[in-house]
């Protein structure tokens, strides 16, 4: 079946029937365009844009059909079809598709208007759900040179009561998948691409249904116009929710994993790949001036609340000295005969042999202590 399709291009561009330069040259006037909206998940009971033929001396209001055809006319209607003897516009008939099998083999419901309401859905492409299990996975499916796709469509018109206006309606033809989308769906529209199809079908001069439009209902199998498929956002199966991204396959979306990847790593000038700018913490504390110099004291004292914390009554108060002095162990001195730099030749400070007494340390660790200097000496 198709219950979803996508239509999200501006009205210009879908009256210019991109892909269909010769088709476009017949299209004269477009009945009810303000009735439509650019979607790009369009869902039954919705406005859509189909393209129908208009005969000679028939007016559009009550779609009288004559022998002789004209000129062609987009006319915006409403899909899912309501059939011209209801009084209501009920929504319990399940109409939005036709089965093709259903129009060739009698009547029905179809019978009366298969021979003379004929049209063509306007679409960019159409949605599908792959089953795997529990899950259902929107696919969307259009030609890959991005023409857009017509699909074969029927229409009716309908006096409802209360309304001032003739109701349009329309439904969409379906048949069996061809075998390279047999995985996705047993079902798909029936799309029309040459010009001599999309005339034979539109062509409804005899009101009758002919073998040549049961040939059209085959499964699609036109090699120079090929489908693609993908993986589309799983969004697009709630109603009324629009995005251009829907069209878009998963892994190449603006906010899917392309986009992650080229978060994380950009392109220079040259083309080789840089890092990602720094977070604006890290910004900020690059570009923080420089601290003041470190007087030659400071006294620091721990407050009641640090102390509480744990911190050592021993270090409450210290002395911090300048870091641009050098750093001397408390234990030794420098030398009274300091070594010359061949460089500067200034006094370089020189590690003396003697230390200073320390009362709470055992005879051992200080001769350890003096050992290890004497060594570097």
């Amino acid at each position: 079946m198709c219950g979803r399709f996508a239509l999200g291009l501006p009205a210009d561009e879908v009256y210019q029937l991109h892909g269909y330069p010769a088709l476009h040259a017949e299209v004269g006037e477009w009945v009810n365009q303000d009735l439509f909206v650019p979607r790009y998940n369009v869902a039954p009971n919705t406005q859509a844009p189909v393209l129908r033929r208009r005969y000679a001396g028939s007016s559009d209001a009550t779609d009288a059909s004559e022998s002789g055809s004209s000129n062609l006319v987009l006319h915006t209607m409403k899909w899912g079809l309501i059939p011209h003897w209801s009084k209501s516009e009920t929504t319990n008939l399940s109409t939005i598709n036709a089965r093709g099998e259903n129009l060739v083999e009698g009547g029905g419901l179809w019978g009366s208007i298969k021979g003379k309401k004929r049209c063509i859905v306007l679409a960019q492409g159409y949605y599908e759900w792959l089953k795997k299990g529990k899950h259902r996975l929107p696919h969307f499916s259009r030609h890959k040179d991005d023409k857009l796709m017509l699909l074969a469509g029927l229409y009716d018109t309908a006096t409802i009561e209360g309304r001032s206006e003739p109701l349009w309606t329309f439904t969409i033809v379906t048949t069996s998948a061809n075998k390279d989308f047999e995985w996705l769906h047993d079902r798909q529209p029936v799309i029309l691409t040459s010009y001599s199809d999309i005339t034979t079908w539109l062509d409804t001069s005899s009101q009758t249904w002919t073998k040549d439009l049961s040939r059209l209902l085959d499964p699609y199998h036109d090699a120079s116009s090929p489908l693609e498929c993908y993986a589309v956002p799983k969004e697009v199966g709630k109603v009324g929710t629009e995005s251009p991204t829907f069209i878009q396959p998963v892994s190449k979306r603006k906010d899917g994993i392309e986009a992650m990847f080229s978060n994380h790593t950009q392109s220079s000038p040259s083309g080789k790949p840089k890092l990602a700018p720094p977070s604006p913490a890290k910004r900020k504390r690059e570009i923080s001036p420089p601290a003041e110099p470190m007087p030659k004291s400071m006294l620091f004292e721990v407050d009641e609340e640090s102390e509480a914390k744990g911190l050592d009554r021993r270090h409450s108060q210290a002395v911090v000295k300048s870091t641009t002095e050098p750093l001397v162990p408390q234990c030794l001195t420098t030398s009274t005969s300091p070594l010359q730099s061949p460089s500067t030749k200034k006094p370089r400070p020189q590690p003396s042999l003697h230390r200073k007494k320390q009362a709470k340390k055992g005879a051992d660790s200080s001769a350890k202590i003096t050992s290890f200097f004497s060594r570097a000496s």
